[in-house]
């Protein structure tokens, strides 16, 4: 490999690499005498999710996100970011492992955003609550600030920076009010305002 690179016969990404212990990636693209090597392709997917179909690559019962998805490179994504089942939504999917780790990272704090509808009315208390951050006894921690902005008394915008286990219905859950219904309709830059249940397109990362 010295030897190569010695004699300038090696490129990455079209610059002539000079240092052995240059960084590439699964994705870098490598040439060898201005012949490319075999490389592998980034892919981006989001998906809105539909009732029913579970957060999940394989599952035994129920139709998976991955199943939906008609992609010859389908079983090489992983899954940004989970619904339950009973949540409808936005879903992220890729190959790209440094890009989806970097994109969940809490200190990215990548707001999320969700339409619910609850059982019962939406008081004052429950929206001052959101916003100052509601105590989870089990973990023991509290939630970070909310955003939540009410559409009517039973449905509200909710806007998260955090990704806690069923968030949005155990904070309603503090006041007893059950949650009826959750939509992620956009997530940091990414959102599926032009896809309907089930339908998915691929894309190209902000950043």
């Amino acid at each position: 490999m010295r030897s190569l690179l010695a004699q300038h016969r090696i490129s990455v990404n079209g610059v002539l690499a000079t240092d052995i212990a240059q960084t590439i990636n699964q994705f870098s693209v490598i040439t060898l005498d201005n012949e490319c090597l075999p490389a592998k392709s980034a892919h981006y997917v989001m998906l809105n999710k539909p009732k029913g179909v579970v957060s999940a690559t394989r599952d035994d019962k129920h139709r998976t996100v991955i199943d939906l998805l008609d992609l010859p490179f389908r079983n090489t994504l992983h899954i940004v970011g989970r619904l339950d089942i009973q949540s409808t939504g936005l879903i992220l999917l890729t190959n790209d492992g440094q890009w989806s780790r970097r994109f969940s990272l809490p200190n990215s704090k990548v707001s999320k955003h969700y339409r619910v509808t609850t059982e019962q009315v939406i008081t004052k208390e429950q929206v001052a609550a959101f916003h100052v951050g509601i105590f989870f006894a089990f973990e023991g921690v509290t939630t970070a600030p909310a955003e939540i902005r009410l559409i009517d008394q039973y449905s509200a915008d909710i806007t998260l920076t955090e990704g806690r286990y069923h968030q949005i219905r155990r904070m309603f859950g503090h006041f007893n009010n059950r949650v009826l219904s959750i939509h992620r309709y956009a997530c940091g830059p990414y959102d599926i305002s032009t896809l309907a249940p089930g339908e998915y397109r691929q894309f190209t990362p902000s950043a």
